[in-house]
């Protein structure tokens, strides 16, 4: 489905979240690299799909009524093989059903497990100055130290550099202690491409990207969120 189907879809239903697949397939339409991952409606699919992607395995609920999956029991993370996969499903159902039994759930999306840096990209709208992008360092340095920056959307190419120059940590991100190095580039690309992105679909409100890796092998995505909106419609410009 293309992000304009998407987005109808939700909104037809009287949806402002989009599951975690939908958010996937948004992100990775406007240009984010992400993760391999596959949608699963039952237990045996959720097998095979790992087994298909390789182990190890993170494994998340698919439910438009649930955004904070963690909470609900809805992530399992390190799953090694086939009989762990099935039991993770089975346990993951049942903690969703206990503690969200009013949500609907359209199975689980089995993704390929990456480590590395954590980087984050986010998006909102501020009522007074309008469309906002925020790039910073993701995990604890976002939480405890809060190392962002900002820029009102859209963003040049230029300013997609500037806002990875003003991160304070960067040099983790640049290979200090042996920590992967980016692809400045790249980055800069993502970071453009979620700017014009955002600017093509004025419905979506919010837009997170937590946590986008930087790995040995490049830069990936593994989690994100988009909430649709009329602040997207309404927001100034």
């Amino acid at each position: 489905m293309s992000v304009k189907q998407i987005i109808d879809a939700a909104l037809a239903e009287d949806r402002k979240v989009l599951d975690v697949y939908e958010s996937r397939q948004v992100l990775e339409a406007i240009g984010v690299p992400m993760n391999r991952s596959v949608l699963a409606a039952g237990r045996d699919a959720a097998v095979e799909a790992a087994t298909g992607i390789g182990f190890p395995v993170v494994m998340k609920i698919v439910s438009p009524d649930i955004i904070h999956k963690t909470e609900s029991g809805g992530v399992r993370v390190g799953l090694h093989d086939g009989p762990e996969v099935g039991q993770a499903y089975d346990d993951m159902i049942a903690s969703v059903g206990s503690k969200r039994p009013d949500a609907r759930v359209k199975g689980v999306v089995v993704e390929e497990m990456v480590k590395g840096t954590e980087l984050i990209i986010g998006s909102s709208c501020d009522p007074q100055f309008g469309r906002m992008l925020m790039f910073g360092m993701g995990g604890v340095f976002v939480e405890v130290y809060k190392d962002v920056s900002f820029r009102l959307v859209p963003i040049s190419a230029f300013d997609a550099h500037e806002m990875i120059e003003e991160i304070r940590g960067k040099a983790i991100f640049e290979g200090a202690r042996g920590y992967p190095k980016v692809d400045k580039q790249l980055l800069a690309k993502v970071l453009v491409d979620i700017s014009t992105g955002i600017g093509r679909f004025p419905d979506i409100e919010e837009l997170d990207v937590n946590p986008l890796m930087v790995t040995e092998k490049g830069l990936v995505a593994v989690d994100a969120r988009v909430i649709l909106g009329p602040l997207g419609k309404s927001c100034p410009s």
